[in-house]
Order: structure tokens, then sequence, then C-alpha cells
């Protein structure tokens, strides 16, 4: 199901529309005086209240369609209506379901207003996500198909082209027709002329014309000829909507039109285009949709008169459109008619080109990055992968690779062996620069966090000292050791940064494994408290907030004011990231506070508004939401009484003892669809996740149920191994043995992320 909002400042035209559409039906009304009501005194009634405010969002038009060939019987279907209408806020408003046939899906207008009886407005922060979060509990609860979620799944309805009317009728659907078409076309590209809207809207049989009155004043008419006996006289722009207007569209038009941002991305283009051309010896312009897309990841799409090509127009990231033209003469199809003209000989790839040397490199050098992340045990540095890597070791990983494959499609089949020879003498130099390079690297890498080190003891940021050494704390949480005055990586002694903060013998402490995401993430977070980062800087994520459970004594160590510091910009950094994921289930504002309160999150509103904290970090600490959010939390009716019952919630949670970060990392590991993970922990561990239970319902369903099966079966055989091998060993011990007296502990979570072990018994089991 595909819902849609339209909010606007009058609803004469909408009204009209939705009750004037041939073969309508009202499936009824809400919150009126009566259902047996006219559509002419429910207009009445929607407009006197809406007129009780100045907002220019005053009425609403929604329309809930349904997929091709699904069908609701009309008792249904309004039952869905109304329970969309209580979840996004209208519940006590005046609003009419209408169910029209014009089209080849099913579907239903609803038209109300924002306007509350005492004039306030209902607060629409957020409508758009909340709306997605209630189409999928309807669709999920009556058994609907879901709607696309990719964007470029979900195209402009080609096919809701008026039928051939004459009269009003026709007039009526013309209107609704053009508008729900611009509208699209505006928000997805930025248009910088009414041509270049004519150009966009041609293949949806719309005609755009410019006109200019007396006065000199622009203007534009839209109207419908689908070239098969079906013409719409042309209709002023500014009533199919006021903001379709030509004066207003040439004002949008001027913005998008003086960016400044828009001479770099035509020389980007240029030069990606340019490239593109250099590697190939001969191109059929047909293939060239295919192999920009590919290559560039470029879309654009051939102009055609008839059987002739006559250039391309090119879809950009930015959502600028440019036609081939305007970025140069020499990505022109007709002024290359030495890579295009060649009659009818296939697209080949240019093996003499520089071009083809310079992919070949960045094929390799990808490789060798891959060969090294994806290996079981990331022993040493990269530079040292790359020094011991062979040619054989890659060559499974570059011809697995797309890049690899797009090369090779194009190149001809009696030069394939050429190609491959080609990559293979190439290898030693790359090989040889990029150890150089990464070297380099490294060895900045290591002095910064010398340097970094240097300011974190001078800021006292942690309590920790080398007379005791426990200054190995910090240095471990870097991804460093030290040694005979010597600083180095934590797994390689090729880089060293000489020290002398005394002898600190604890060599065997320095081994432990510790994930370098986690790492870099602490990284980040001294480089914030000490002062060093810039804008430039990579950012926090997520798991910034789960560092004082990867590295406990080190932030256990953490002076007061840096630890308050610390936990603000953590809770940042979360919260970012679980707005995001919280969006498929946030139907409300309420829903927005009760999400995060299943996490060990609960608000407070303040003198400067509202903040959040946590039961994982210390009371005082908080951090101020966005003014946006404010007003969207604002928007609560009974908010008082909301703020207040999020503390039996937060008090259940600790009493339970969920108020450790773990609790949180297994959700955040189930958010993440690691179930494999969560799944250990959930049997294993006993991890209980700090969740809410419908999305917690929604990854059981969507595979975490299976996971959790096979974890609790193989933990059960442990168990049962377990078992046997301790009456074995009292077995042994009666009769003497001085076999293994130890066991191996099994740790089926002890990967990349951390060794879960140390927190064995925490928490609550979660039951199915």
């Amino acid at each position: 199901m595909i819902a849609k909002i339209i909010y606007g400042q009058t609803c004469t035209g909408t009204l009209n529309y939705v009750f004037g559409k041939e073969g309508m039906r009202i499936l009824g009304y809400g919150n009126t005086f009566s259902r047996n009501i006219s559509p002419k005194f429910f207009g009445s009634v929607l407009y006197f209240q809406g007129q009780r405010n100045a907002t220019k969002n005053r009425y609403a038009h929604i329309s809930l369609n349904l997929p091709h060939g699904e069908h609701l019987d009309d008792r249904i279907f309004y039952k869905i209506s109304e329970e969309y209408m209580e979840n996004m806020g209208f519940g006590n408003q005046p609003f009419v379901v209408v169910r029209h046939n014009d089209t080849k899906h099913e579907h239903v207008h609803i038209v109300t207003t924002t306007v509350k009886e005492d004039g306030k407005v209902l607060g629409i922060y957020n409508s758009h996500k909340r709306s997605m979060a209630i189409r999928k509990h309807l669709e999920k609860k009556y058994g609907l198909t879901p709607a696309p979620t990719k964007k470029q799944t979900s195209q402009l309805p080609i096919y809701r082209l008026p039928e051939k009317q004459f009269g009003m009728e026709a007039e009526k659907g013309t209107k609704y027709y053009l508008q729900d078409v611009l509208n699209s076309i505006n928000q997805k590209y930025r248009v910088r002329s009414f041509d270049e809207l004519a150009r966009l809207v041609k293949r949806y049989h719309i005609e755009v014309r410019q006109t200019k009155s007396e006065t000199g004043r622009i203007g534009v008419a839209y109207g419908l000829n689908n070239q098969n006996g079906y013409k719409t006289r042309l209709i002023n722009g500014s009533a199919v909507h006021r903001n379709l207007s030509g004066p207003k569209l040439q004002k949008v038009f001027d913005i998008h039109s003086k960016s400044k941002l828009l001479p770099m991305y035509r020389k980007r283009l240029l030069k990606q285009i340019e490239t593109t051309y250099d590697l190939f010896r001969t191109i059929r312009p047909h293939d060239l949709e295919a192999m920009l897309k590919e290559y560039q990841h470029i879309d654009i799409k051939l102009d055609k008169k008839g059987d002739v090509i006559e250039g391309y127009t090119i879809f950009d990231r930015s959502r600028y459109v440019f036609r081939a033209r305007e970025l140069g003469k020499n990505v022109r199809m007709q002024n290359r008619l030495d890579i295009f003209g060649k009659g009818h000989e296939p697209t080949q790839v240019d093996m003499e080109s520089k071009q083809v040397k310079l992919e070949i490199q960045k094929l390799i050098k990808d490789a060798f990055t891959t060969s090294y992340l994806k290996s079981p045990k990331q022993q040493g540095l990269l530079s040292e992968h790359i020094l011991k890597t062979n040619f054989g070791d890659i060559v499974p990983i570059l011809t697995a690779s797309k890049a690899h494959n797009f090369l090779e499609r194009y190149i001809p089949r009696n030069q394939r062996t050429d190609f491959r020879k080609a990559v293979e003498n190439i290898f030693p130099m790359v090989r040889d620069r990029l150890y150089e390079i990464e070297t380099k690297k490294e060895k900045e890498i290591l002095e910064n966090i010398f340097k970094l080190i240097g300011k974190v003891l001078k800021k006292d940021i942690f309590n920790v000292g080398t007379k005791q050494g426990s200054v190995r704390l910090l240095f471990q949480a870097l991804g460093v050791k030290y040694y005979d005055n010597k600083l180095s990586f934590t797994k390689s002694n090729k880089h060293t940064v000489p020290v002398t903060p005394g002898d600190l013998s604890f060599p065997e402490h320095m081994e432990k494994h510790v994930s370098t995401g986690f790492v870099r993430q602490n990284h980040l977070m001294l480089d914030m408290l000490s002062e060093q980062s810039s804008d430039n800087s990579p950012k926090l994520t997520a798991t910034a907030i789960f560092l004082p459970m990867i590295f406990p004594k080190l932030y256990g160590k953490m002076n007061t004011v840096y630890k308050k510091q610390y936990e603000s910009i953590a809770l940042g950094s979360y919260i970012k990231n679980a707005e995001r994921m919280h969006a498929p289930f946030e139907k409300s504002a309420k829903d927005y506070i009760s999400l995060f309160n299943a996490k060990g999150f609960y608000f407070v509103n303040g003198e400067k508004g509202f903040e959040i904290k946590s039961i994982y970090t210390d009371n005082t600490t908080s951090c101020p939401l966005p003014k946006r959010t404010n007003q969207y939390l604002s928007s609560i009716p009974d908010l008082s009484e909301t703020l207040k019952g999020q503390q039996p919630i937060i008090n259940e949670l600790i009493a339970d003892g969920r108020n450790n970060l773990e609790n949180l990392w297994a959700g955040h590991l189930m958010e993440r669809g690691l179930y494999d993970k969560v799944a250990f922990m959930l049997t294993a561990e006993k991890g209980y996740p700090n969740l809410h239970r419908e999305i917690v319902q929604h990854h059981m369903d969507n595979g975490l149920r299976e996971s959790v099966k096979m974890a609790s079966a193989r933990h059960s055989n442990i168990q049962q191994n377990r078992l046997l091998r301790k009456g074995v060993y009292a077995v042994s011990s009666l009769l003497g043995s001085r076999g293994k007296k130890t066991e191996e502990v099994y740790n089926g979570f002890k990967d990349e992320f951390t060794d879960w072990s140390k927190y064995k018994g925490k928490g609550r089991g979660l039951s199915f």
C-alpha cells in the first residue's frame, strides 16, 4: 500500500475533484454531526473549521493506494482509513473517505483539516516518516502487499493518464493528474527552465507552453496530449496549483541555475564521461546507457528521434539534469566519431590506452585491500600483507570483482590472454608503489597516536599513570603497545616511536585483541576531547556509546568533567543512529518516546527544551534535542502524563539488572541484522536485548527465530559434551590419571567485536 499526503491552504478544488469523480463512492465520514450528511454540508464544516487558523497547511489530502490486482471491500477499506487517521493524529478531526475507480489500482481519498475546534493546529512534524510506519503496520495487520522501499522502484504513475472524457469531469481529472506528475518531477529534479521541464514531462503526455502577458509577466500553461486521440485544452499553471504558476516556477528555476555547486557538478561529469571515452576504442551508441551506469554509476537516457540517436540526457545524482552538449564539445557523440562512428563494430576496450593501465592498477590495489580485510586473521599491517602477497594469492579476488568482469566483457576474445598478462606484468609495480604509500600512512598514524597520547595525559582525561603501569590501558585502547621504551602497533613491530615513560613491563597484557572499529571510535572520541579533531574529521558512529563496555578499566579511570563531556557526545551520536532505525516503527511522537524508553533512554523537559538521558550514563548527563524534535514532542496532547509514564519502564529495566551496556549492545546487533551473534548472546550468555517488543518481533520474523533455534541446538550439544568430559575427568581422577585437567571453554561469540565471556551470567534470558 502506498500513502500520499498533500497539505494545502484551500480545500475547495480538492473536494470538487474527490466528490466530482464519476463512479465515486463515499465510504463514510468521521467526527461529523451525522454520517448521513451531504458532501456540500461536509465541505462547509471542513471550510469553517479550517479557517479558524491562518496556517498555510490548513487542509490535508491523503490517498491510500493498493497495488495492482489487490482488492478490499468498502468496509475493510474504510476501517483501514479510520485506523490510519487515528494513528496519524487526525482521529478527532472531521474527515471523509471517498473511493475512486478511475485507475488500474484501487484507492481512496481522505480529506481533512489540521486545524482543531479550538483553533490550534495539529502537529504535523515528521508526518511523512510516521505515515511510512503506519502504512507498514497496516500492511502487516491486514495482510496487504508491502510498498516498495527503494525510490528507484517507485516510478511515477504513467498509467494514471485520464481516459478519454469530455466536459468538466475531464478537466478535474486533468488538473489532478497534472498536479501529481508536475509536483513529483519538481521534487525529484532541480529543474532550471521551462524547456527542461517540458522535456521531463513529455513521457507523461504533458505539454508545457510558456506564455507572456502584455505587461511582460511570465506565465505557463499545461495540457495533455497522448498522441492517440486524447487532447485537452491548455490550463493556466496557477489554476493547476499555486506553486505551479509561471512566476513561482521561474523563481525556483533561477535559484537552481545560480547554484555555486553547478560548475563543480558539470566538471565532475565531464571528467567521468571523458574517462569512459578514453577507455574504449569503439562504442556502439546503444551500449552507452548500460556502460556509463556500470562503469561510472551515471544514469543517462538516449535522445532519439525515430531510429536516430541525437545525443543523451544525464540524470545526475545531484538531482540536476544535463544535456550532453552542456558539458563540452568533446562529449557529444557527433564530435567523437572516432569511437562512435565505426559502423556496426561492437563496443571494445582500447588495450593500448593509458586508461586501461590505470584501471588495471586500480583492480590490483582493490584486490590487495579486499584480500587483507577478508583474511580470517589480519596478522600484521596492510603494508606487511602487501609485501608477502603474491600475484596468485589475489587472482581469485581480482577475477571475481565487478570492475574486472566489466573490462573483460568488452575486451576482444583474441586479446583476453594479453589482458591477463598485462595484469600480471603490472602487479609488481603496483605492489611496490602501494607498499610505499601504506608504509608512509602507517608511520603518520602511529606518530599521531603518540601525539594524541601526550595530549590525553597532559589534560588528565584519564587517571592513568606510568608508575603503576595503568597507562597501558590507554595504549591498548588506541591499538598500540609499549615495549623497551618504544611504542608500536599492537599487531606489528614494523614501525616504532621512541618514548621514555620509564620501564613498563607488561607485554602479555598488551596482546589482547580489540576490534579495529572500536579502536578507531576511541581514537576519534579522544581527538574530540583533546580538541584535535576538525570539521573534516570522520564522524562518530553509534558504537561510540559502547566504549566503556569495550575498555571498562580505562573508562573507569576517566575524570568526571571529561566523562560528562564524553557521555553527552556519545549520547548524541547514538540518538542520530537510533532515530533512523526507529523510522519504520514510529507512528507518532509517543512512539518516538516509547521506542527510546524500551532501550533505556528517557526524556526530560527543561527550561531550554527537551533533553535525553540514559540508564547507562550518569543521571546528570544529558544531550539536548534539536528544535524540530522539540516541536515534534511538544505536539503530544497529554505530554506531562506521557513523560510521567516513562518512569515505570525505566525503573523496571534497572530492577531487572538490564542497565548494562551489554543489553543495549544486544539490541544494537539485532537492529543491524547480525542474528548469529545475537542468538549466541540469547542462548549462551543469557543477554536480554533492550529493545521494544514490536521491533524484537519484527526481527524474530525476519530470521532471528531460526538463528536462535540453531544456536540453542548447538549450545545443548556443547553442554552434553561438557557433561561427558566431566564424567571422563571424574573417572580418570579415580584411576589416578594425569591427563588433561582443564576444560576448553566454548565461546562462539569471540570474534572481531569483543570477548563476551567476562560478562557471562549477567542479564535475563529471553523466552520464545
